[in-house]
């Protein structure tokens, strides 16, 4: 994750305290001439160390037109804005969206994202950081038998597990005209050959395969999740892994024992630890067909099968779960980990939970605690961020309604295993609500007391403004 927002300086150094209190939300400078974030997007931010964090999204320019953000906060001071230049042959107005951000060290940066090209095609593309200098836009390479015409392609997700190394997914059409995954590998600072993904046997001709998200537990060694369609139209989950630097067979997920016929799994969220593990977060139709949570587990690149794990108590005979994804799940250890999303409970209305693993375990998940007056996060809240720095001390950013029906950004403490109740993010000078579009996007703790995380808000109407705002 990563975020470069032009603020002031940030207070990031504080006691070792899991618990150390938000400051005040701070405005992020765009770029001259800006009209601020297309449906407040800036949803990705990574923080390699303690006041040096990069995040990336969108700003609207003085006509309107979307352009390719990247912020950069440096010594706990935001710099100035960047924009990010679409790669030769791209449209006179590419709509250029960043994806996701990944930092290995400091100054060593990756961001991933599509462009339109000005044949009309969609295409991927990477922007890295080398030595805290950033070069410029490159087109992502596809597989051989990527289509030339009608080509729909996107890099999702991006992790740097090691200075100079990165790894990439995404989609793209093949000349036949199905959707499959792709993986693209970063070598000194260089992309190489991309590799194609194919869908496991059993998948529709028109799989629809999509690889959404990475994550890596050593240079070469990654995991990454997404789903696909099979014959019957049924979409799965699926794993794939990377050992030494070849990408194995991709894996069809095994639903939990209560799955539907129709269990339209979806995988949400991945984490991966040191050691190997990694776990996965997402839902699914039971036989009743109630979207209910999942969570599996990855050993050294071996899928599991799924489990259930509760809903809250209260909540509807169908709570409708639903994980944002990207940053609905962070852990601590291969056996702490933390996770978050949305519900419906028995009086129809919605609710965010957490839900939390010990010694490897998931529990019950539980109702979000919400500030006094507020009865419901509403259609667009719920829990968003969360950061695991270490085991029983999570982090997480959410979104609700207030007494007054708009919606305001959250933020909520773990201590002790046990989750606080939750903090109204004080937005920055004239900010009153962050609107159905805004909240807290992403969330990262390079340290245990230090924490930042980024998001929008409403600055007028319809105008949407980025925000920072870290622990102090």
């Amino acid at each position: 994750m990563a975020a470069a927002l032009t603020l002031g300086a940030s207070s990031l150094v504080g006691a070792a305290n899991p618990a150390a209190p938000w400051g005040r939300a701070t405005r992020a400078a765009l770029p001259r001439g800006a009209s601020g974030l297309p449906q407040g997007y800036l949803p990705t931010l990574a923080c390699p160390a303690v006041g040096d964090c990069v995040a990336a999204g969108l700003y609207a320019d003085a006509t309107g037109t979307p352009r390719g953000l990247v912020l950069t906060e440096g010594a706990g001071r935001w710099l100035a804005p960047r924009t990010i230049a679409a790669p030769a042959g791209a449209a006179a107005h590419p709509g250029l969206t960043p994806s996701a951000v990944a930092c290995a060290a400091v100054g060593w940066c990756a961001v991933v994202g599509s462009y339109q090209s000005a044949s009309g095609t969609t295409l991927a593309f990477t922007l890295s950081e080398s030595a805290g200098h950033w070069g410029a836009t490159q087109v992502a390479p596809l597989p051989a038998n990527a289509a030339t015409a009608g080509q729909l392609a996107q890099l999702h997700d991006v992790a740097c597990p090691a200075v100079g190394s990165c790894v990439a997914v995404g989609t793209y059409v093949t000349t036949g005209g199905a959707t499959s995954g792709l993986a693209l590998a970063q070598s000194g600072a260089r992309w190489g050959s991309p590799t194609p993904l194919a869908a496991p046997g059993g998948a529709n001709l028109s799989s629809l395969l999509s690889v959404t998200q990475v994550a890596c537990w050593a240079g070469g060694s990654c995991s990454a999740i997404g789903t696909y369609l099979d014959t019957n139209n049924v979409q799965h989950g699926i794993v794939v892994s990377e050992a030494a630097g070849h990408w194995g067979a991709v894996q069809s997920v095994l639903a939990p024992p209560d799955a539907s016929l129709y269990a339209h799994v979806t995988l949400s969220a991945l984490a991966c630890l040191a050691t190997g593990t990694c776990w996965v977060v997402g839902t699914y139709y039971d036989h009743g067909g109630a979207s209910e949570l999942l969570d599996l587990r990855v050993d050294q690149g071996r899928a599991l099968p799924a489990s259930a794990i509760a809903a809250p108590a209260g909540a509807a005979t169908n709570p409708r779960a639903f994980y944002y994804g990207y940053v609905a799940l962070a852990c601590a250890s291969s056996t702490s980990c933390a996770a978050g999303g949305q519900y419906v409970d028995q009086a129809g209305r919605y609710q965010g939970f957490l839900v939390d693993a010990t010694a490897g375990q998931w529990g019950r998940a539980q109702r979000l605690s919400l500030p006094p007056g507020a009865v419901q996060v509403g259609r667009n809240g719920g829990v968003v961020a969360l950061a695991c720095p270490q085991g029983n001390a999570c982090r997480a950013g959410a979104a609700y309604e207030d007494a007054a029906g708009r919606y305001q950004a959250l933020v909520v403490s773990q201590v002790g295993g046990h989750w606080r109740a939750g903090t109204r993010v004080v937005l920055p000078a004239g900010g009153t609500s962050v609107g159905v579009d805004g909240g807290v996007y992403a969330l990262v703790c390079p340290a245990p007391s230090s924490c930042t995380a980024v998001g929008s808000y409403l600055a007028g109407a319809t105008r949407y403004e980025g925000f920072e705002v870290a622990t102090s």
